[in-house]
Order: C-alpha cells, then sequence, then structure tokens
C-alpha cells in the first residue's frame, strides 16, 4: 500500500499575523486565502490530478465567500475537515470544556455552510494534549492529524517564538511538550500519553521524512525548490502513507497584498509560479513511485 495525501490548513492571513506578533492586517489582505489561494488549490488539484483535504476554521465561513469557496471544493471532490471553531493557538491550554466547543463549534460551522459533516480534525498549530485526544474520542472523531513530530520544525519554532520576543513582540503560538517528538512517524491509535501507541483515536501524523525526520510540509517544499522538493519527496518513499500538509498561504506570495509579512516570513517572498512547480514536482516524483492519492479521511480508512 502506498498513499499519498494531500491537505491544506485554510487559515487566514490574520492568523499568521499573530504568530509573528504583529497588528490586525488591513482591507482585502485578511481574507486571501479564501479570496485567492483557493482557486490556485482547486487548479493545483485538477492539474495534478489529486483531491486535497481542506481544514477549515469555522468561524471564517460566517463570511459568504468563503463558504461559498468551500462549498464548491467540496463538489468536486475535496474533503472538507475541521481546523477547530476559532484557530486559537492556546487550544490545548483551554478547558476540557473549552476545547469541546472549539472541535464541535468547527464541526456545526462546516456543516452549516456546506451541508457536509466533517470527520477529521486538525489542531491550531499541531499543539494538542492527552485532553484534547479525550474530547475527540467523546466526539467520535474519525481521525485526527496534528503530531508533527519533527525535531527541525519544534526546533525552529523555539527560536521563532523566542526572537520575536526579544524584539519586543509576543507571539501567539504555543510550543508542544518536546515528548511530541517521541510519537511515531506512521499512523498509530493514541495512548496515554498521547505520543505513545495505544487504543484510541486514529492518529495520521504530519509527514517527516525517513531517517532525519525532516519536515515534508509545504514551507519546506516551497522553499526547497523543485529540486530540493524531488529529494526531499525520495527521503519519504518506502512510507505506506505520506501526510503531506500545507497551508493555504503556500500558494500565495509578496505580489498578493503580503509585502509586509513576507519581511517577517520567507516563505511569503518565493513567487507562486516556483511554489507551485516545487509542489508539483513532489507529486510527481511520488506518482513515479506508485503512490496513489486520496483524501485523509480515505487513508484512516485504510489504516482502521
Amino acid at each position: 500500500m502506498r498513499l499519498l495525501a494531500v491537505s491544506v490548513d485554510l487559515d487566514e492571513i490574520p492568523n499568521y499575523h499573530q504568530i509573528h506578533g504583529l497588528g490586525e492586517p488591513d482591507g482585502a489582505a485578511r481574507t486571501l486565502v479564501y479570496d485567492r489561494a483557493m482557486g490556485r488549490l482547486r487548479q493545483f488539484a485538477k492539474d495534478a490530478q489529486i483531491p486535497l483535504t481542506l481544514f477549515a476554521i469555522g468561524a471564517d465561513l460566517e463570511r459568504r465567500e468563503a463558504a461559498e469557496a468551500l462549498r464548491f471544493a467540496s463538489r468536486e471532490g475535496h474533503e472538507l475537515a475541521n481546523h477547530s471553531l476559532d484557530h486559537m493557538y492556546d487550544f490545548s491550554k483551554l478547558s476540557r470544556s473549552g476545547i469541546r466547543t472549539q472541535v464541535e463549534g468547527g464541526v456545526r460551522a462546516i456543516q452549516s455552510a456546506t451541508g457536509i459533516l466533517p470527520t477529521g480534525f486538525r489542531a491550531p498549530g499541531y499543539t494538542v494534549n492527552d485532553e484534547v485526544f479525550a474530547v475527540l474520542a467523546e466526539l467520535e472523531v474519525a481521525y485526527d492529524s496534528s503530531v508533527f513530530p519533527c525535531p527541525v520544525y519544534y526546533a525552529a519554532k523555539t527560536a521563532a517564538v523566542g526572537g520575536i520576543l526579544a524584539q519586543g513582540r509576543t507571539s501567539r503560538s504555543v510550543l508542544d511538550t518536546p515528548n511530541v517528538l517521541r510519537a511515531p512517524t506512521r499512523p498509530y491509535r493514541v495512548g496515554k500519553p498521547y505520543w505513545t501507541r495505544g487504543s484510541g483515536v486514529l492518529e495520521l501524523p504530519v509527514q517527516v521524512t525517513r531517517g532525519a525526520r525532516l519536515p515534508f510540509i509545504g514551507t519546506s517544499i516551497t522553499l526547497a525548490g523543485p529540486s530540493g522538493a524531488r529529494l526531499l519527496a525520495r527521503m519519504c518513499v518506502g512510507e505506506e502513507l505520506i501526510n503531506l500538509e500545507l497551508h493555504g498561504i503556500d500558494l500565495l506570495d509578496a505580489s498578493d497584498g503580503l509585502q509586509g509579512l513576507s519581511t517577517y516570513q520567507p516563505d511569503v517572498r518565493v513567487p507562486v509560479a516556483r511554489k507551485l512547480a516545487a509542489l508539483h514536482a513532489v507529486v510527481d516524483t511520488l506518482r513515479a513511485q506508485d503512490y496513489r492519492a486520496v483524501t485523509l479521511a480515505e487513508a484512516a480508512a485504510a489504516f482502521t
């Protein structure tokens, strides 16, 4: 079995300003992910002949244009999944009832806007804990895809949060326990603690390369360019499931009105055409190795 699942977190631009401790963006920049990146994502998926799993934030769907864009994507065969109600970076630090509100609220918002009941979940900032998994089990969520056992990412996030603080700003990002780095890199049923195997919710970890556990996500791929992206893809070959996670911002660049954010986020300085070339290089490389593109729900069914 060789499966490739490509998922996209539809975090809007204000979330990135929160990461960098910046003020709220103005005007059209606030909604570029749904208004501009979504069309590019759908075209990429059509050209690459792959289904996407789209993790939507419930509150964003109060805007008619966002709800409509998500409905169009669903009609084209893309899976809709839950990225919480409000994308609170301290989601895992909420009370149990607060966590439940965020998970259930996301489900209700997506179902209300699209008529689709999402069955998968991804936590804001990849940050989870045993309380989160207890709530997901209570709500009978089919799968979670939040655990990211990547030393390079963890170190970079830690350094970035500290660097932002040193510059007199405060990031909303929350660091997970370093024990997440002990979690399996392949699909598993979570135990307690969640980085151990057990009989709980099915976890589909965010992808890392074999051996070195380098990040295999949209940011690393688009920064690497087509040649580097092919190399990273080859470093994942052999896994039964390659769970490639992107963000909507991966198909935006500074020319879309993100010049200010590009000062703080290097991937925004990469032109969209080069980003697309890198993503197509990944899909082509993995397809040549007999990987079949599926949604995360389909992948979860294969590991149930």
